[in-house]
């Protein structure tokens, strides 16, 4: 059995799952098993692996106050906008609802209900459409108010989960995390090494440019606050209405945690 997994993985460039459930679906004749793995579109797959995949398509599924997204790469836009590519990607989304992880290793190794794992799915795909096809990413929520957004044609996916808070601002927020890209969830989350370096570099740059000693923190300080601004989602000016920030928004609600995909970053 092993020497046959082996020479079944130099002929056809497939994985040692792959190969060994379909020497035992055939079984074991190896011929019918290297049959099975073309009708599967893991050979095709397999030769097509080593093309960068850059395009691609991000989904999610709301179903309470659970919720999942999922990143799919592909190498052309057009494939993204392919019918077959976008069920893929929905069928993906609802299984990581229900796989409930935020490990895209085990995510791969996932059984779907066709009995087959996402790993080879994705790779039976591939060898169907023709490109390279990755699965990249995946995150589950699970929370008090979780909404999802997609924006630009499905290039950019928000989940986000509130407490105390309605779904509308939920949704609002997503959008607001879509249009807006914040990198942190509260100014704790900053490593304090980098405001530092960012705080030195800002001070040299000021007493270069001959400013008075006595104003040179006043003017730092007032950076930093600004970097924060900028960065720390509470503390953004909400995209809806620049008057408030997205705390001020939220009024009592919190944000619990956020997650943002975009194909290409």
């Amino acid at each position: 059995m092993l020497e046959s997994i082996k020479k079944l993985r130099e002929l056809t460039g497939a994985g040692m799952m792959d190969v060994k459930k379909a020497l035992a679906d055939a079984g074991n004749d190896e011929e019918k098993a290297v049959a099975l793995l073309r009708e599967r579109g893991i050979v095709k797959a397999a030769k097509k692996a080593d093309r960068e995949a850059k395009e691609g398509l991000v989904r999610f599924v709301v179903d309470g106050n659970k919720a999942a997204i999922v990143e799919v790469n592909s190498e052309t836009d057009f494939v993204a906008r392919n019918s077959d590519f976008q069920a893929l990607v929905a069928e993906l989304a609802q299984a990581a609802l229900s796989a409930g992880t935020n490990d895209v290793e085990e995510f791969r190794s996932f059984t779907l209900p066709s009995g087959e794992t996402v790993a080879t799915t994705v790779a039976a795909a591939a060898g169907k459409i023709g490109e390279n096809l990755v699965l990249n990413r995946v995150a589950f929520v699970e929370g008090s108010t979780v909404a999802g957004y997609v924006h630009n044609n499905g290039k950019i996916g928000v989940l986000v989960d509130i407490e105390g808070g309605t779904e509308a601002q939920a949704k609002d927020v997503a959008l607001h995390v879509a249009a807006e890209r914040p990198q942190f969830l509260s100014r704790d989350e900053v490593n304090s090494s980098d405001i530092e370096k960012e705080r030195e570099i800002l001070t040299n740059k000021a007493l270069n440019e001959g400013k008075p000693q006595q104003i040179v923190e006043k003017i730092v300080e007032g950076q930093i606050g600004k970097f924060y601004s900028e960065k720390v989602l509470p503390e953004q000016n909400f995209v809806k209405d620049n008057s408030v920030t997205v705390g001020k928004y939220l009024g009592g609600a919190t944000i619990k945690r956020f997650v943002r995909f975009e194909i290409g970053a």
